[in-house]
């Protein structure tokens, strides 16, 4: 994604998604049963009614929903294997709050060419369940796969690059989700 594409999708995609989101958790409650292919088929009305509005392309369009269907199939996962609610996946803290703060004013961003490709050439070879920076995603906790640094993100943003090495890559941490193997 070139730095002019980045900026226009930031520009309005935070408040899109958490429209979508928000969109979409409203449907569900009138619903009586929820599952899999009707949380899709519920993020995919709300990528149509977005794009309708003519604030988001196609292509940004379908991205948010993207990133909002991975969301809330990865907490629709965590609440069916452990039980536990909202509070548990977001894994917020106050202490880690302050700590995210700090790390934010400390830190100076290096915008390379080399970042750019690294990142497009990453994201095409993505796993599954791991999150890029760059890409939107809502509250909660995100561990840098290369060298454990914790990310807390207390609202819909744009992951940033690790603070502690620069790495791109990022899992959501949950309390007790995936299982572990004992």
């Amino acid at each position: 994604m070139t730095a002019p594409e980045r900026s226009h999708l930031s520009g309005k995609a935070l408040e899109v998604y958490d429209r979508m989101l928000e969109r979409v958790n409203s449907r569900l409650h009138v619903l009586e049963q929820t599952s899999l292919q009707t949380l899709e088929e519920e993020v995919q009305k709300a990528v149509e009614f977005e794009y309708e509005l003519e604030e988001m392309t196609r292509e940004e369009a379908d991205l948010l929903g993207a990133y909002l269907q991975r969301d809330l199939e990865h907490l629709m996962h965590f609440v069916d294997e452990t039980g536990e609610g909202l509070g548990e996946w977001l894994q917020l803290d106050i202490a880690l709050l302050e700590h995210q703060l700090a790390d934010r004013l400390l830190s100076v961003a290096d915008k390379t060419l080399v970042d750019t490709l690294e990142l497009k050439q990453k994201l095409e070879n993505k796993e599954v369940g791991q999150y890029i920076s760059g890409e939107v995603a809502t509250a909660g906790m995100f561990q840098c796969l290369n060298c454990g640094h914790m990310r807390c993100l207390t609202a819909t943003s744009h992951l940033e690059p690790c603070d502690a090495c620069g790495s791109h890559y990022y899992e959501r941490v949950t309390s007790r989700w995936p299982k572990r193997e004992e």
